[in-house]
């Protein structure tokens, strides 16, 4: 044992002495071969300066490369084997681009924190790709549909600071280890749209992961027959997807903290459900209240917050007196308990079936006197919603009170649950030109007009990329070296046929994602402002290659790339059509929404006509929407 432990000093002393080792010249000579082996050579990078004076490249005191950051620049290419050497390196990004090749090995990068890699050509991962990575915070690997298929090591654990871990569409293949205890800080794992297979590791319910997607389309699903998932902390509503799987035998979810419609399975399926889940009705498959709806889509904005689900007793919390437009508050059949607190009397309170409010119990809440007690009616209501105003407060969720001045109406009784009216809708303007800050889609972001305007030189003409019947698109480039591109709408649009088309953009590219689909970054509500921010698509549109490739000084199309084009267009629509969660048609498919990458690679955009296709349908009639468009006419002339 002893001639183990000194062997293994002796490793471990010699790794550290050749680390420390390389020098800023050896970083020069490996960002030389970057260079070299990147095609177009990146902006503002020239073999005859120093690399510490590149453009997106930082670099200590001592002349070590810290941070690398090209972000969609359009590079191909394959990348040096020696990139280890960067020793001092804390953030590489090279996502969104088209490098191609095997990931070069990155093992005992001790001071890599950040790592994006995501939506490129890599061919394969190196054999002990995660050996040593012990600072790494964030690695995604998204998109890297071309990688060979590989498993997931269990020299992962070693990566102990890794907080985000995206590699979905990765061809990762067999099961996950059950490590995942073993991950502190781990809070946000994506593997959707992989090859796993076996069972979920059991290390799953001690880690802390707070964000957890596994989504696979159920066409892949086939001789999938048995789910086990009770005794969790499980939140929101069951997905359609999974209730179409017609060859699940056994399903548990007993015990979680479920919430929506109950679910209806296949007819041969065995389901169980019991203990906490709070579903809003006792009838399989039929849709909640139009209220309860409108509630749990909020928290889905919240993404289903623990404490939202788990904390449906309380009482009527005093916060709720400060909201001085509210007139309507109806608490009917929960199980609220504690003193009314002081309202105006210019407020109507409804609270039938609540025996024990307005009596201080030991569990009661707010203080405050009560102007009456019971009605003495039963307490037998939906308990889901009339008690989520407390659980807002407890988790600090400032929802209401940014809605305080316009909301006139809160209704939280039997059959209606929760429902709320004010007097813009949820996408309306709002007082003094704040924004709105309400996240719809885990993913997407509210970002202010300020920003905006500071990335795109205050919205100047030089920057504009194309105009259209809803306004004007602007290229903006955000501080990380992100293009983006900035959909701003008119303001006579917002107040008519565009208002339903912004609103329609941001719900369907909430629920979609796919390389050949347009990305949304996030969105803006100012005043009367509407702008929506997309990736940025270097190459524009299909239109600008097929009919005014002259004035734009393009060269026409060659056949491969129509036929790549049109390729790419298809798996777009297949994936709305067919593979996507939720089902959508387009609508307005034309060349000018199909937009074009560094790598003249298609992405379908413009989604402000979409419809959504009904569970189980595969065909629907819909009217006559867009633009008048013989396709094929002019991908193939």
């Amino acid at each position: 044992m002893g001639h183990q432990r000194t062997l293994l000093y002796l490793y471990t002393f010699i790794s550290l002495l050749t680390l420390s080792s390389f020098t800023a010249a050896d970083d020069a000579a490996a960002m030389s071969k970057l260079l070299a082996a990147l095609s177009p050579a990146p902006s503002g990078w020239s073999a005859t300066t120093a690399c510490c004076n590149w453009k997106n490249v930082n670099c200590d005191s001592t002349g070590r490369v810290t941070s690398i950051k090209l972000v969609s620049q359009g590079l191909s290419g394959t990348l040096p084997s020696d990139l280890n050497t960067l020793t001092q390196l804390t953030s590489l990004s090279l996502q969104s681009n088209s490098l191609s090749g095997p990931i070069p090995p990155l093992a005992n990068l001790s001071s890599l924190q950040q790592l994006y890699l995501d939506n490129n050509n890599f061919t394969s991962i190196p054999n002990g790709f995660f050996q040593g990575l012990t600072s790494l915070q964030i690695l995604t690997l998204t998109q890297n549909i071309d990688l060979a298929p590989w498993s997931i090591p269990t020299e992962l654990t070693q990566a102990t600071s890794l907080v985000t871990f995206y590699a979905s569409n990765a061809n990762i293949i067999g099961s996950l280890p059950d490590i995942f205890d073993s991950l502190p800080s781990l809070q946000d794992l994506r593997l959707s749209y992989n090859n796993l297979t076996g069972p979920l590791p059991k290390s799953f319910g001690g880690s802390g992961i707070k964000n957890l997607w596994l989504e696979l389309p159920a066409k892949r699903l086939v001789g999938f027959f048995d789910l086990q998932l009770r005794d969790n902390q499980f939140t929101g509503l069951i997905p359609a997807s999974l209730m179409s799987i017609l060859s699940l035998k056994n399903v548990s979810l007993d015990n979680n903290e479920l919430q929506g419609p109950y679910p209806k399975f296949p007819s041969g399926t065995k389901v169980t459900l019991d203990g906490i889940n709070s579903f809003c009705l006792t009838t399989p498959g039929l849709a909640c209240d139009p209220q309860v709806t409108t509630l749990l889509e909020i928290a889905a904005a919240l993404e289903y917050p623990i404490k939202l689900s788990s904390s449906w007793s309380g009482s009527i919390p005093d916060a709720l007196t400060n909201m001085t437009s509210l007139q309507l508050l109806d608490v009917s059949n929960n199980n609220l308990t504690g003193l009314i607190p002081n309202f105006a009397s210019t407020l109507k309170l409804v609270k039938s079936g609540n025996p024990l409010l307005g009596i201080n119990t030991p569990s009661g809440g707010s203080g405050g006197s009560s102007p009456s007690g019971s009605d003495g009616t039963t307490n037998n209501g939906n308990p889901l919603l009339g008690r989520v105003i407390q659980a807002m407060e407890v988790e600090g969720i400032l929802l209401l009170a940014r809605m305080s001045q316009w909301l006139i109406g809160v209704q939280l009784e039997r059959g209606r649950v929760f429902g709320l009216s004010w007097r813009h809708s949820r996408f309306g303007s709002v007082k003094n030109g704040k924004e709105v800050v309400m996240n719809i889609g885990g993913s997407n972001v509210v970002i202010s007009i300020e920003v905006l305007r500071q990335v795109t030189n205050n919205f100047s003409e030089d920057n504009i990329l194309g105009r259209g019947g809803f306004g004007v698109v602007y290229k903006g480039e955000l501080r990380d070296g992100t293009k983006i591109a900035v959909k701003r709408m008119k303001s006579v649009a917002v107040s008519s046929e565009g208002m339903k088309q912004f609103q329609a953009e941001i719900a369907v590219l909430t629920k979609v994602r796919h390389r050949h689909l347009v990305a949304l970054f996030g969105y803006c509500i100012n005043d009367n402002e509407r702008l929506l921010v997309f990736e940025y698509m270097p190459q524009g549109t299909l239109t600008q290659h097929l009919f005014h490739w002259g004035e734009n000084g393009c060269s026409p199309l060659t056949w491969k790339e129509r036929i790549t084009i049109a390729l790419d267009v298809a798996r777009g629509v297949e994936y709305l059509h067919s593979l996507a969660q939720q089902s959508f048609i387009h609508r307005d498919l034309k060349p000018s929404n199909i937009l074009l990458g560094h790598d003249m690679r298609a992405k379908v955009a413009d989604f402000g006509l979409v419809k959504n296709l009904p569970d189980g349908k595969y065909s629907v009639d819909t009217q006559l929407a867009g633009t008048i468009w013989l396709f094929c006419a002019g991908i193939c002339r």
